[in-house]
């Protein structure tokens, strides 16, 4: 039976996101994670050189994935803010991960600082301010999303009044993302 590296450090990524957003940084196990992959420790070791880098990959590797899935457009803030806001509810543990990152490792890393740099730029020129601006207008409106699916536990129960309720969390969000852009501009 042959080796499958690419493999492996998938099943690994995929087992450390599910114990990094259960039980966060501290709280994940090493051993956990290669048994939960199939893998050894010293594979977590051989790929990612520590713990701290296998969370750093985790974070960056699900970013990666939700920025496919939820491009990111500067001319339309409020439809980004709405689809990305249906993708945090429909994954409630990407939203647990970035939290954990935030209490646990709140210094950002090269990765996300390059991306809201480049992402707040984008936007500056789409409302046509400043860089500085921009930033606000993009950290703003991120808050408000990740407030709105962490706050409410209407948003974590989907009976049909669950969903009704969703809907206008949802709309509330738009809403203020859109007199935030208009309050910046």
């Amino acid at each position: 039976m042959s080796y499958d590296s690419a493999a492996t450090r998938a099943r690994l990524l995929d087992s450390a996101y599910a114990e990094f957003a259960d039980r966060g940084f501290a709280g994940a196990r090493v051993n956990r994670i290669a048994s939960e992959s199939g893998a050894n420790k010293q594979a977590i070791y051989l790929y990612f050189a520590s713990k701290e880098g296998l969370f750093d990959a985790v974070l960056e590797d699900r970013l990666g994935v939700l920025a496919d899935i939820v491009p990111y457009t500067p001319d339309d803030l409020t439809g980004y803010i709405g689809a990305l806001f249906d993708h945090m509810v429909e994954h409630p543990e990407l939203v647990r991960l970035t939290q954990w990152k935030q209490l646990e490792r709140p210094d950002a890393t090269d990765m996300e600082l390059n991306s809201h740099v480049s992402k707040a730029e984008a936007l500056a020129r789409a409302m046509g301010v400043d860089d500085t601006r921009g930033m606000d207008a993009l950290m703003l409106t991120l808050a408000m999303a990740q407030a709105w699916n962490t706050t409410s536990p209407s948003v974590r129960s989907m009976s049909k009044p669950a969903e009704l309720r969703l809907r206008q969390h949802r709309a509330s969000l738009i809403s203020g993302v859109a007199a935030v852009v208009d309050a910046l501009q």
